[in-house]
């Protein structure tokens, strides 16, 4: 009898694989190591393969795709109420196995090499903010212990940096100058590698028809653009906008019971990465918004009046969402609506 459904729980070298047979018996709950992979694979059958989304998951996706087999992504929150008793590799591997058999499931759909491409740009420049920020961060500390304070935002930093390590003008102690001179160069380090990686991932956009399609909606540029792309594809697993938006965590969480309606605050779920981008980009511009409401859809203009500005942003971005969803579906770049 042969094997129909197969779970495979990801390590980084041994891999555990329950497998069940048509009549819904266990056909074999095994450990295999990185090296049998392939040639386990390969002498089975064509079959269904569930594995949870991660890293990895993608590449092995595509691997056993070749192989025939049909493979499917579940995000592991998913998986984890099929989890029947325990944490082991053999019990995660046989609620995968039943988790991707059931109809409602939502699956992840498989990037390809090239997203994955510019997704580790985004994340290699992600971490060079982090490590920017938290280099000017020290940098503003130090100083203030001697008096010495200059204004907020990365640009007054990089400014700083640039006459300490120009002119070296600061009245402290030789130990204390050198500190910030050394600390004054690594700024200026990480902020070179963050507008590289700003350029590297201007010049992945351009090979890319989609993120050009997106770049058409305002708020919208080449990084956010990029990253929304590079993760979600066609964006084809969401049936709709607002599953995009929530998929994001832009959607109030709904507490509804006998016939009342609760909604809160957002639930923050989802890619947070991406989130972060579209609500920066929203918050960019409300500025253009305020400055001159007449140019935009009346909806802004009327929600800056109401709303306060964080919150503001949120439903911008929470709008924004949907309308991604929708020029990725379509294939069509964003038209402003006229009356």
């Amino acid at each position: 009898m042969q094997v129909t459904t197969v779970g495979l729980d990801l390590a980084k070298n041994v891999f555990h694989i329950h497998g069940v047979m048509e009549d819904g018996s266990v056909g074999f709950s095994r450990s295999l190591r990185r090296s049998q992979m392939f040639a386990f694979f390969e002498r089975l059958e064509p079959c269904l393969i569930g594995m949870e989304a991660c890293g990895a998951s993608h590449y092995w996706a595509r691997e056993l795709t070749r192989l025939g087999h049909e493979v499917r992504l579940i995000a592991p929150v998913y998986v984890k109420p099929y989890v029947k008793r325990g944490k082991s590799d053999a019990a995660d591997a046989e609620a995968i196995c039943e988790a991707v058999t059931r109809p409602t499931m939502r699956f992840v759909e498989v990037k390809s090499p090239e997203q994955q491409a510019i997704l580790s740009l985004h994340r290699a420049r992600s971490l060079v903010v982090r490590q920017r920020t938290q280099t000017i961060n020290m940098l503003r500390g130090l100083l203030a212990e001697f008096g010495i304070v200059f204004a907020q935002g990365v640009g007054h930093a990089v400014r700083f940096a640039k006459r300490t390590t120009q002119e070296q003008a600061l009245d402290l102690p030789p130990v204390a100058l050198d500190t910030i001179i050394d600390l004054s160069e690594q700024i200026l380090a990480l902020h070179g590698r963050v507008l590289w990686y700003g350029r590297k991932l201007t010049q992945a956009a351009k090979s890319e028809p989609r993120i050009d399609l997106l770049q058409t909606i305002p708020g919208i540029g080449p990084i956010t653009a990029s990253a929304i792309v590079a993760t979600v594809g066609s964006a084809a697993q969401f049936k709709c906008g607002r599953d995009f938006s929530a998929w994001l965590g832009l959607t109030p969480i709904n507490r509804s019971t006998g016939g009342k309606e609760r909604l809160g605050r957002i639930s923050k779920m989802g890619d947070r990465y991406i989130r972060h981008l579209m609500v920066v980009g929203m918050t960019s511009r409300m500025k253009q918004i305020k400055s001159a409401p007449e140019r935009f859809d009346p909806w802004f203009a009327d929600l800056l009046e109401r709303k306060p500005a964080k919150l503001a942003a949120v439903a911008m971005a929470n709008k924004t969402a949907r309308i991604i969803w929708a020029v990725l579906t379509r294939n069509e770049p964003y038209r402003i609506r006229t009356v």
